[in-house]
C-alpha cells in the first residue's frame, strides 16, 4: 500500500507516510487517511521520506488536507523529504504554507 497512517498514543498526531510516487493514483488513499478519522487531529505529519516523486495532484492533496485542518500552518508538517522532492515543494513555495523538516 502506498500510503501508511499511525496515530500518535495520545491521539494527538497523524503521521501520514507516502511510499513511492506521491501522484493522482494515491488520491483516494491519501483523502481516506484523512478524513475518515473519529476527529480531526490536533497535528498531522506528512512523512516523503520514502516517496520518490510527487507532481501536481500531489500538491494538491497537501492543500487540500491543510484546508481540511482549518488552513493553520502549524497543524500539518512535511517530513523527510528527499532533495529532488524538496526542491519540487520549495518551487512551489509550500516552506510558506507548510512546516518542511
Amino acid at each position: 500500500m502506498a500510503i501508511r497512517t499511525a496515530h500518535s498514543p495520545d491521539g494527538k498526531q497523524v503521521t501520514i507516510a507516502v511510499n513511492g510516487r506521491f501522484d493522482f493514483t494515491v488520491h483516494e488513499q491519501f483523502r481516506v487517511a484523512y478524513e475518515r478519522l473519529p476527529s480531526v487531529a490536533a497535528r498531522y505529519v506528512v512523512d516523503l521520506s520514502a516517496t520518490e516523486y510527487v507532481d501536481s495532484s500531489a500538491l494538491g492533496m497537501l492543500l487540500l488536507l491543510r484546508e481540511h485542518v482549518g488552513g493553520a500552518a502549524d497543524r500539518v508538517s512535511i517530513r523527510g523529504a528527499r532533495p529532488e522532492v524538496k526542491r519540487v515543494l520549495t518551487i512551489a513555495n509550500f516552506h510558506k504554507l507548510f512546516a518542511l523538516a
